[in-house]
């Protein structure tokens, strides 16, 4: 049995894919979510063969939540499904580690298919996505200018362990420094990145490539 994860903050999209699949020989769904905010605790939690992961998505987005995947789970396979194939996008997720890219008009039929052949070591892509893909090996796209939000190094190694989920008492732990020292630099990045919360926080170190 292929156990598939979905993450797609369209409920009605994510309750139809989790009857196609679940309902489909070889295949069990074991969980949805509607964004990756808690995703590394859910892939440890159901330990997927395959995730199936929109890309615009409210709180921790699908880039954003293929990353932590892959740094945490590499083995797992992640397969983006969204409405989005524009080149940059495209090459955004290739370069984050993504085992497939599907457009969400792809037949349901197909679907499974890449699902199997994902599982089974192949990459899924969408034919006009693949076009793009070998387009973007002949002309890769300009590296985007990277903002400099002058954290300091501290601040840096606070933010690096904000984004691997850690609560702020075991921050405090891993840099041998008080809860109150830890609250005061996550104060200071906040004002840096212009963010109100940790989710935005680490959408946007990952969106300008901080950690």
């Amino acid at each position: 049995m292929i156990k598939v994860l979905i993450y797609d903050d369209n409920k009605p999209l994510r309750e139809g894919l989790s009857m196609l699949i679940s309902g489909s020989d070889g295949f069990v769904v074991a969980g949805t979510y509607p964004n990756c905010n808690q995703v590394a605790e859910e892939v440890s939690q159901h330990r997927p063969d395959v995730v199936l992961m929109d890309i615009n998505m409210p709180g921790i987005g699908g880039l954003a939540g293929l990353q932590l995947i892959k740094n945490s789970f590499p083995g797992v396979k992640v397969v983006m499904l969204t409405v989005f194939d524009d080149n940059q996008t495209v090459f955004d997720a290739m370069k984050a580690g993504a085992d497939g890219y599907l457009l969400k008009k792809t037949p349901p039929a197909k679907l499974l298919e890449y699902l199997q052949d994902v599982y089974g070591g192949g990459a899924a892509m969408t034919a006009s996505v693949a076009r793009q893909v070998l387009q973007l090996f002949a002309h890769p796209p300009v590296a985007q200018q990277i903002t400099d939000y002058q954290l300091s190094e501290r601040e840096k190694d606070v933010l690096q362990w904000l984004v691997n989920g850690y609560s702020y008492k075991l921050i405090a732990a891993e840099l041998h420094i008080s809860l109150e020292t830890v609250r005061s630099h996550i104060k200071k990045i906040y004002e840096k990145l212009q963010v109100h919360s940790k989710t935005e926080a680490v959408s946007k170190a990952y969106r300008d490539r901080l950690v």
